[in-house]
């Protein structure tokens, strides 16, 4: 059961309206990145998380924490849009500095939204359900999660730095913030699982499953020009999880066999080996 509450999770007020950085805002709503994702991520993940009761407890949590944020950033860009109209559009092909400050109004805050927020992003593209992961397994989908707020987190501090109202600002410093706390919970979270059951997904096929295949599991291949990748951590050392020492494969060879198909039916017409081609209607 969810319960709204009138009043938001923080302050959102904005010094002066500023229709194309509500056009701008509308990313870290409705983005791949935006706060719509990461709501019904977390959400859809603690909705499906089975036994962890801590896990699906926290999930909700954050959630619902989430819903409050689409809720601010909605009443954001609101404010950012109050008093524009359809004239100021006119206006803005005759005064170029009227054009300065309103061509870049999303179209659909005067014609679809009446002035208030949507689900779409920044390029008015609606936003996507194949943008959130909800796997089951826990460890993999809090990866996913810390990916999700850094990359929001770095899209919010972008947009810090493309204005100067300070009542953006200061709720932007609000988010910034809470995205923090969301980074240092999932990378809590991640060490934990990784703790109980080792730092591979899944860990419910293990190493030794692999059979003939293990060696794989270290082999750094150099598939490009020069070979500063060896320099990395990934190419030297031991794996993480201590099951094996890395190789730097400089010259890496092709392990597998040449591709050799059959050679399809003519009716599917491939035009393939220079054979006379017959007709599709001609019999076999």
């Amino acid at each position: 059961m969810f319960r709204h509450q009138k009043e938001l999770q923080f302050d959102i007020k904005v010094d002066r309206p500023d229709p194309q950085l509500a056009k701008q805002i509308q990313e870290v709503l409705g983005g791949q990145f935006g706060e719509m994702t990461v709501m019904m991520q977390y959400l859809f993940q603690g909705f499906n998380c089975r036994g962890e009761e801590k896990y699906k407890d926290m999930l909700m949590d954050i959630g619902t924490e989430e819903i409050g944020h689409v809720e601010m950033l909605c009443a954001m860009i609101s404010q950012l849009l109050d008093g524009a109209s359809p004239d100021d559009q006119a206006k803005a092909a005759k005064d170029p500095v009227t054009a300065a400050i309103m061509g870049g109004v999303n179209p659909q805050h005067l014609l679809v939204s009446g002035l208030g927020g949507l689900p779409t992003n920044s390029n008015g593209v609606p936003w996507n359900g194949s943008y959130i992961v909800a796997s089951g397994n826990l460890l993999a989908d809090m990866r996913s999660n810390l990916h999700a707020e850094s990359q929001g987190r770095l899209q919010v501090a972008r947009l810090y730095h493309m204005t100067r109202d300070e009542g953006v600002r200061a709720a932007f410093r609000k988010m910034l913030a809470r995205d923090r706390y969301h980074q240092y919970q999932w990378m809590a979270a991640i060490e934990e699982l990784e703790q109980k059951n080792g730092v591979v997904v899944p860990a419910s096929f293990p190493p030794e499953a692999e059979l003939e295949s293990q060696p794989e599991a270290y082999k750094f291949w150099n598939l490009s020009e020069g070979q500063e990748s060896a320099e990395g951590l990934w190419a030297t050392g031991s794996a993480p999880d201590g099951t094996g020492d890395y190789v730097y494969e400089a010259d890496p060879v092709p392990l597998g066999n040449i591709p050799n198909p059959e050679i399809p039916a003519p009716t599917l017409h491939h035009d393939l080996d220079g054979k006379k081609f017959k007709n599709s209607n001609d019999e076999e």
